[in-house]
């Protein structure tokens, strides 16, 4: 019998805010995070010009000053959003369960800014000038790794790099590891800070970014039928997970329960999702299957809702699944709010799910002014709506055709 697992810790930051009580605030009143990009100055012919930034972060308020300077800032997100989730959840790491406590910490890039930086200094100054603590900064696992040494987690220790959908799989395969045995507690959660000439002028030549630079704080808007691409966000979200005797046990704090997860791919496009959401009714199918629950047991659907076209086959992936129920549950996009944080959607978006849960509130779907006649269901528009919520998924759909979706129940004991 697979053992349960429960969440009993949460650290975030997000163009919403450091923390969990900054991002809960902002989540429910409805507000933006996307202004104009801050973290380089985009040159007047530069095509986008706004982005989801995260705000007055500073590792020196989570990092050792020595340290700090061996990490890029997806691994700065990484350490602080772990420092929050294990203040919430009381957890104590040392020698009777060090070796019982692991870390999943995704990333769907890596550290992009460090490589456009010393690529930089290589061409001016020689590689004499190429710190050795380049290829640490960088390297995807590290966000894991650096958690691991700082906080003594001498369990599984992994890196998801599945693009948009990294957190979702970060999450849902330190769940498996905690349900068959190999593991009682996991740091779990995806990271991303890219937010970089290449980057943003990448994403902007596969024609994946809105363009909307005079109205920033609307210009996602999912589901909406005047979107226009995805806004791109930065941040971090990451979740302790535990196993519900361990976690008993010790008096932690019990904020939701993970019942379901499942991952699947499309097998059809590097970039364009599979027709009528094809794939991703399937994941949720499976992730239903593996909750054990009916799909009339859904309340509610954190959708991966980026702002694109692909708003319009999650919409129909979601009518595959649900059929008459579509028209009962309530879904709502969150990047409405943040923009896509890449490989810390998943994470961040595990966070808002179960702060829904917790309040009894559906975050809206802000800059929803113009129906779509192909994305017709209740996206919560414009304001955030008091519902009693017991189970609720969490979709994630990333470049390559990978998918994965969580299920989160209200912890009942």
């Amino acid at each position: 019998m697979k053992k349960r697992v429960v969440v009993t810790g949460l650290g975030i930051v997000s163009p919403l805010g450091l923390g969990v009580k900054a991002n809960e605030e902002a989540l429910f009143k409805g507000l933006s995070g996307v202004d104009f990009i801050k973290s380089f100055t985009p040159d007047d012919d530069f095509p986008v010009k706004i982005a989801g930034e995260v705000k007055d972060f500073d590792p020196k308020d989570y990092i050792d000053h020595k340290e700090i300077k061996k990490m890029d800032r997806f691994i700065h997100y990484a350490m602080a959003c772990s420092d929050m989730a294990m203040e919430e959840s009381g957890l104590v790491i040392n020698d009777s369960n060090a070796e019982r406590v692991g870390v999943i910490i995704g990333v769907g890039l890596g550290g992009l800014p460090a490589i456009e930086k010393y690529h930089d200094i290589y061409k001016e100054r020689g590689v004499k000038k190429i710190t050795p603590f380049f290829i640490p900064m960088l390297i995807a696992n590290l966000a894991s790794g650096q958690v691991s040494i700082h906080k003594g987690a001498k369990g599984p220790n992994s890196c998801v790099v599945t693009a948009c959908a990294t957190g979702t799989h970060s999450i849902g395969e330190a769940a498996r590891l905690i349900q068959y045995g190999d593991a009682d507690v996991m740091f779990a959660g995806g990271t991303e800070s890219v937010i970089t000439p290449l980057c943003v002028g990448g994403f902007n030549a596969a024609k994946a970014l809105s363009h909307r630079n005079d109205d920033p704080q609307g210009a996602s808007r999912p589901f909406d039928l005047d979107r226009d691409g995805f806004v791109i966000g930065e941040g971090c979200g990451v979740l302790i997970l535990e196993e519900l005797e361990f976690a008993k046990k010790r008096g932690a704090p019990i904020l939701g329960e993970i019942i379901g997860y499942a991952l699947n791919g499309d097998a059809h496009h590097i970039t364009a999702t599979a027709p009528e959401g094809e794939g991703a009714a399937r994941c949720m199918n499976m992730a239903l299957n593996n909750a054990g629950i009916n799909k009339e047991d859904v309340d509610y659907i954190n959708a991966h809702g980026t702002s694109t076209a692909a708003d319009a086959t999650e919409t129909q992936a979601i009518k595959t699944v649900f059929k008459d129920h579509a028209r009962n549950l309530a879904v709502s996009s969150t990047k409405s709010m943040t923009g896509h944080l890449l490989g810390a959607a998943g994470g961040v978006e595990a966070i808002y799910t179960l702060m829904a849960i917790k309040n009894g509130t559906l975050p809206p779907t802000i800059n929803y002014t113009t129906p779509d006649p192909e994305c017709d269901l209740d996206y919560v528009p414009n304001q955030a709506r008091e519902a009693d919520l017991n189970i609720c998924i969490s979709n994630s759909f990333g470049f390559g055709g990978t998918n994965g979706v969580l299920v989160f129940k209200k912890f009942n004991g």
